[in-house]
């Protein structure tokens, strides 16, 4: 195998805004692994795309006939984005050793996973070999299948001395603790929600905003729902240790739970501040109860950069750590799963093991994903 490979990793993570891709040049092998971005991507998917995969997340009824279309639009959203993410940078297929692909997750309930994807199909349209599948071998060997990310963040992030925390805020929010090198185990797991609570409420109260609340400036207006993160926090999820991980409909179902009435009932805005909340919450409540030792600086990327309501919260809460973004270590918050993956695909090639059993909780280390080849 080269000791440099290009490839082009390509997430949809659960807030299932589009496709984002992040074409990375990989130096080496696990566990001396160095990444260099080239360019990075987003491919929003067609509204009507979106709006059929929260039907099937939201666990809506679907005729198989449905659900294979799915499958194909939501590969060729994948495709279309890393070709799009290659014209940009002027490269071509034949220079990718392979596509990195996550798929639409659409169901995650260990050892149960569903990351939706025709690997064949976008192999075809790209034209060259794609990994996929990345969970189910983590599964197989009794892991959780998630979070998969603490592999690159070990690439990415850990350091010498400093004791760091690299946080990803998706739909679902998760920490990877990183001790200083040649220190204990990293440690992950999902703190629990993300920005997923926010989206969907957005999306069912306010269908014509776009499904988001814009650099969360309508949470930013509200007023906390008395009651409701204590109640929640007192849920087993968020008391059992790791490892674990979790989906945002489980988030979303347990958040309505707990609300003295059903949303239309309540104000948009304070809904919206309990949400953030609630995912600055958990994860200052995550910090302190999991993370054996004090932390130096803790490393934020994902689509929750973009809220300040939860930014501003994260700041208050643990104002004794520095809290960076990725972007401070040149690595675009948008981009940073997409690289990942990237990363864990460059292991797969090198028949690398890349799972983190003491973040996944599997019972051994297991090689990820399955390699469909080019056409």
């Amino acid at each position: 195998m080269n000791a440099t490979r290009l490839i082009a990793g390509a997430m949809s993570g659960t807030s299932a805004d589009g496709v984002d891709v992040a074409i990375t040049r990989v130096e080496g092998r696990a566990p001396d692994m160095a990444a260099c971005l080239v360019l990075h991507h987003h491919r929003p998917y067609d509204q009507a795309v979106r709006h059929r995969i929260f039907q099937v997340r939201g666990g809506s009824p679907v005729a198989l006939r449905e659900l294979a279309l799915l499958g194909r639009d939501v590969t060729l959203a994948c495709a279309a984005a890393v070709n799009e993410a290659l014209l940009a940078a002027r490269l071509d297929a034949s220079q990718l050793d392979c596509v990195a692909a996550h798929g639409q997750t659409l169901y995650h309930e260990p050892p149960l996973t569903i990351q939706w994807l025709d690997p064949a199909l976008l192999a075809a349209e790209v034209g060259c070999a794609v990994v996929s599948d990345f969970r189910r071998a983590d599964c197989a060997v009794g892991g959780q299948g998630a979070p998969l990310v603490p592999f690159a963040d070990c690439v990415l992030f850990r350091h010498p001395t400093l004791r760091r925390a690299a946080l990803n805020i998706g739909g679902i929010a998760n920490l990877t603790s990183l001790p200083p090198c040649g220190e204990a185990a990293v440690l992950a797991f999902d703190t629990g929600p993300g920005n997923c609570i926010s989206d969907w409420l957005m999306r069912e109260l306010e269908p014509s905003s776009g499904g988001f609340d814009a650099n969360g400036a309508r949470a930013q207006r509200g007023r906390l729902i008395p009651g409701v993160i204590q109640s929640i926090l007192s849920e087993p999820y968020f008391t059992v240790p790791p490892p674990k991980s979790t989906d945002s409909p489980a988030m979303i179902e347990l958040f309505l739970r707990h609300l003295p009435a059903a949303p239309p009932a309540l104000p948009l805005e304070d809904l919206l501040a309990t949400a953030c909340a609630l995912t600055v919450r958990a994860i200052a409540w995550a910090i302190e109860r999991f993370v054996p030792r004090g932390l130096d600086q803790i490393i934020v990327s994902g689509g929750g950069v973009a809220n300040r309501a939860i930014m501003d919260g994260l700041a208050r809460q643990l104002a004794t750590v520095e809290l960076l973004t990725s972007d401070d270590l040149g690595i675009p918050s948008a981009a940073k799963e997409a690289l990942a993956f990237a990363l864990l695909a460059a292991a797969t090639l090198d028949g690398i093991p890349a799972n983190v059993p003491s973040a996944t909780g599997a019972t051994r280390s297991a090689i990820l994903g399955s390699i469909t080849p080019r056409p």
